[in-house]
């Protein structure tokens, strides 16, 4: 079993109801009594394009039984599933958004999928939440705690904005 940590975002339609499909989803791949979910916060969106929504944003973190690349595709199908589509544009607004952090202690990158996720500590949209979770935790060969990289991060993202702590 491998301590999987994933970020959930929707800026399009019923964001909260997005995110919450994709959670119940990812609680069927999840051993039973492992899953721990962030609050759900409304951020800016981050190098997206303009005039695109706000994001509602959460990270989840649950014991998966398979391969990274085994949690990857099953991640993707339920982006497909529920209706994400493949976008012109980078960062383009979506209803889903489901992305892998980090997978127990691996360091992996094979040019598809890099674990940790290259840019979780220069995120507060995806630092806050995790720290909420799992403050202590640390990435691969990092001295540093999660909290320790949140009270640290220089970003001039806004302030993250609580849209609802049980969900």
């Amino acid at each position: 079993m491998a301590r999987s940590t994933i970020a959930l975002g929707s800026n399009l339609g019923n964001r909260l109801g997005n995110l919450q499909k994709a959670r119940d989803c990812l609680k069927i791949l999840a051993r039973p009594g492992t899953f721990l979910q962030s609050p759900v916060y409304q951020t800016t969106p981050v190098q997206c394009p303009d005039q695109s929504p706000d994001f509602f944003n959460a990270v989840v973190d649950f014991h998966y039984d398979g391969s990274h690349q085994q949690l990857l595709s099953r991640t993707q199908a339920i982006e497909f599933h529920l209706g994400r589509t493949a976008a012109a544009e980078v960062n383009a607004p979506r209803i889903i958004d489901i992305d892998l952090l980090l997978f127990d202690d691996l360091i992996y990158n094979d040019g598809l999928l890099e674990i940790p996720h290259p840019r979780l500590l220069y995120r507060r949209f995806v630092l806050e939440p995790l720290a909420d979770i799992r403050p202590e935790a640390r990435l691969p060969q990092d001295h540093l705690t999660i909290h320790e990289h949140l009270q640290h991060l220089e970003s001039t993202e806004p302030r993250l904005i609580l849209v609802q702590a049980i969900w």
